[in-house]
């Protein structure tokens, strides 16, 4: 090894002391320190002032979670929610960590927005569910900024998922009587009162499995749906026309209106009517075409829903070419109870 000799003076050998000490590879210590000053634009100060910044900002940066560990965060904080909106949650953020190999192991501080948009498209599988599935991801980010365990929303730069909304036909005469037949003979008729409520007053599956006997006024003709009840969050009170009337007299159970496991039966109960595809909404879509047939106000019709105006109801909800007679819809439902 060839050897040169070169005369340092005394502070030049102290700064070789002092880079020896680091326990690094003094060439490699004074290359750091070379990065630190050209940083500093050559002023000591300011060099030591941007590594305590960027030692600051690499404690954050390195301060985060995995991403399972985010969700269970996420969970924790929207544990007063819906037991719905809790369920929806569950299965969504589940079904991204079973489909999106690696997922759940990986620090959301590092997750990227194409990397988002990949785990959407790869996850989920029609646009309402990848709709529904990128509104919940961004929960996860979203309690995970609160938290400090990353810096912003990967998800807020994926773009929105465009649903096509279809109009819904409604059930035609014979189907209305065949569903309500196969709810009577159904364990004895214990959904009836279910059937009826979505059928006649436009009430939401869901919002009826949250309903109970004292949600409803015979005397007064209401049924109230609460806040915490309803899909939308507010409030509203339904009219019980003649048919639920005659139905609740007689098939009204005390306590819950919906029978335990309500989605089992309500799937036995369509299979028994003769269904074997079943549109979601179809009997809110039902009712609300046979009330503008037949009381032909958009408004009272609008109150009844809950919408907030009703250019729901004229784009895409009243679809009147398989309304039947709506006099007879709306008569006294006769045999069936």
């Amino acid at each position: 090894m060839k050897t040169i000799q070169v005369t340092i003076t005394e502070e030049e050998l102290a700064a070789l002391v002092v880079l020896k000490q680091t326990g690094v590879n003094v060439l490699e210590a004074a290359q750091v320190a070379g990065v630190a000053l050209r940083a500093g634009r050559g002023r000591v100060r300011r060099a030591l002032r941007c590594i305590t910044a960027g030692e600051a900002e690499l404690r954050r940066q390195e301060k985060t979670v995995s991403f399972e560990k985010a969700v269970e965060a996420a969970m924790e904080a929207r544990r007063e929610r819906r037991r719905r909106t809790q369920t929806d949650f569950r299965y969504f953020t589940r079904r991204f960590m079973k489909r999106c190999k690696g997922l759940a192991e990986r620090r959301v501080r590092a997750i990227t927005a194409p990397e988002c948009a990949r785990y959407i498209e790869q996850a989920f599988d029609t646009p309402r569910q990848r709709q529904k599935a990128r509104l919940i991801l961004s929960g996860v980010f979203s309690t995970a900024m609160k938290r400090g365990w990353c810096s912003e929303n990967p998800v807020a730069k994926v773009e929105a998922v465009k649903v096509r909304e279809e109009r819904i036909e409604i059930l035609k005469p014979q189907e209305i009587n065949d569903l309500l037949t196969a709810a009577k003979n159904y364990k004895g008729g214990m959904c009836l009162a279910a059937v009826g409520m979505m059928l006649y007053a436009g009430i939401r599956p869901h919002e009826v499995a949250r309903l109970s006997r004292e949600h409803i006024n015979l005397q007064e003709r209401t049924i109230s749906i609460l806040p915490q009840h309803s899909k939308t969050g507010g409030a509203r009170l339904v009219t019980i026309h003649p048919p639920l009337a005659k139905l609740l007299r007689i098939h009204c159970p005390d306590g819950k209106i919906c029978p335990p496991q309500w989605p089992r039966h309500w799937r036995a109960l369509r299979r028994l009517a003769g269904f074997r595809r079943w549109v979601p909404d179809v009997l809110r879509h039902t009712f609300a075409g046979y009330h503008l047939r037949h009381f032909r106000s958009y408004s009272a019709l609008q109150y009844e829903m809950g919408h907030r105006d009703s250019n729901l109801l004229r784009t895409r909800y009243v679809s009147m070419g398989r309304v039947g007679d709506a006099a007879a819809f709306w008569q006294a439902v006769g045999d069936i109870c």
